[in-house]
This record gives C-alpha cells, structure tokens and sequence, in this order.
C-alpha cells in the first residue's frame, strides 16, 4: 500500500505521510496507514487509519480557518489521478500548497501527560517553563501552554527545547505569532472536544510560510497521532486516562512488553491494530465526522 501512487514523483516518505509533487505550487499528501510510536515506523500497519487521520484533519482546518489559513486547496484528485490511484488516494490525500516548513514542533498542553509530565516530576518545569508544585499525573494547567520541540528527521528522536532556543531557531516575532496562534488553536478545539465528551489533553501543530512569508497552518491537525483525546466520562486525576490516540500503543509497548525502544520494534498482536483502529474511529465518531 506504500507504493500505490507511480504516476506522480514522489517528494518526501514520512513516518505517516508521502508526498508526490504535482507542479511548482502544489504537492499531493497522503496519509498512509503507517504508525510511529517512540519515532519508530511499526511493522504492521493500522487498517483505515490514513482515511481516518485525514478526514479528521479536514473537519478541523474548516472548522479552525478563522483562526488562520491553511495549506489546502481546491484541486480535486480526479484531475491528476486514475484507477487504482485514485481509489486508494480517495479519503486520504489531499492536494495541498507548497510551503517553507518552520523548522519546530508546536506542541501546546493543557493537562499534565507524556514527556511534559516527566519533566514536571523531575524539574518541576515543563520545557523551562515553571508550573506549580503538587499536580497530579493526567491533571489540568492552570493555563495552556506552548511548549516547542525540534522537528527530528525518520528514525531520530523530537528533543523539547525552551522558549529562548525557539527564539535562536526561528527568530523571536515568529515564534510570539505562532505560540499565540497556537494557543488559540488548541482553546477553540479543546472547548468544541469537551462538549463531546473528549478532554483535548495536548496536541501538536506544524506550520509553514507561504511566498509571501504568511504564517500557514499545514501537515495534520488535531488527530489522534498529533493529539492526545481522553475521554471526559471516565477521567479522573493522577489516573492513565481513557485515550482515543496512539497512547494506547505507546503503552503496550511501554508498560505491556517493556520495549527498550531500540529498533527493531515488536509486532502487534492483531488485537492491538483492531483496537487502536476502533480508538481512532471513536474520535471520528463522538465528532460526527463523515467519512
């Protein structure tokens, strides 16, 4: 299924995504059903869950674009692709505009989780950012917060980085405009999530310039592999929270099985694709998005 699209170059293969040039100006995304966990490729991959992770961020780039524009277009598929091409492009690629990537993770987090936890126990900070003592695991912020990371090529490992260090990557106005854009971001999706039942505990943006140096919202929004989505019903404080992502692999492989993570990676066991599948549809389901 990697190689299904031949008609078009390919321009980069990603951890999830491949993209295929098209001209000058726009290049063909598609989300594979490939699955990264620790920035390590899995083996098998998760049925459906390129069609899910795109329409999933579709739904959020119409429903954000107020906020900021994005990288999408109006070029339809059927214009560049055929037969067996187009069908499996259907669902899950997109024609997108060609931009300047900005060379950072925009990671915003309201509740305590993942590595920012872990810094918070053994610093008390969370990417040189003070947060108050005695929170639990799983508990809310007192306010969002950005907290950028260096963008790791395949194979290689995303390593956080403090506010100043964003500033001597990316020059400080830049990093300023994209943590307030994000913050906004992350308020608005997280308060629609919450009336559905799903506490939007963390999440990661990607951005890029457009030729004129506009800042352009791009690559995934608010997904399951981008985000982590708990589940409000059954949430509670200093407890692993019910999750709608890719936390359920993470701790299988973590806690399961004790993965050194080292390639190479185990395989699944076919219950753990089916479930992470249905996790993923779960989201497209509580936010009444059609596929």
């Amino acid at each position: 299924m990697n190689n299904c699209i031949t008609s078009l170059p390919k321009l980069y293969s990603g951890k999830v995504r491949d993209l295929y040039n098209i001209d000058e100006k726009y290049m063909l995304m598609i989300a594979s059903d490939r699955l990264s966990a620790f920035d390590v490729i899995l083996n098998q991959e998760i049925p459906k869950k390129g069609v899910y992770l795109t329409q999933i961020s579709l739904f959020w780039m119409n429903r954000l674009k107020h906020i900021i524009a994005n990288h999408l277009s109006d070029k339809k598929l059927a214009n560049y692709l055929n037969g067996n091409e187009l069908t499996y492009a259907n669902g899950r690629g997109v024609i997108v505009k060609k931009l300047k990537p900005v060379p950072i993770e925009v990671i915003v987090r309201g509740y305590l989780a993942g590595s920012g936890y872990k810094d918070y126990i053994a610093t008390g900070k969370i990417s040189g950012i003070s947060i108050p003592p005695g929170l639990e695991k799983a508990e809310k912020l007192p306010a969002p917060i950005f907290t950028p990371s260096t963008k790791a090529a395949v194979g290689d490992h995303d390593e956080n980085i403090t506010l100043t260090q964003c500033y001597n990557l990316i020059g400080k106005e830049l990093t300023l405009q994209i943590e307030k854009v994000a913050l906004e971001l992350y308020t608005s999706a997280n308060e629609f999530a919450n009336t559905h039942g799903i506490i939007l505990a963390d999440t990661k943006f990607e951005f890029g310039l457009d030729e004129n140096g506009m800042l352009i919202l791009m690559d995934e929004v608010l997904t399951p592999d981008s985000s982590r989505f708990w589940d409000a019903n059954t949430f509670k404080i200093g407890v692993e929270p019910d999750s709608f992502d890719k936390q359920f692999v993470r701790n299988y492989l973590e806690k399961e099985i004790n993965w050194n993570k080292i390639p190479p990676i185990p395989d699944l066991p076919s219950e753990v694709i089916a479930k992470t599948s249905d996790k993923y549809y779960e989201i497209i389901r509580r936010f009444n998005i059609s596929t």
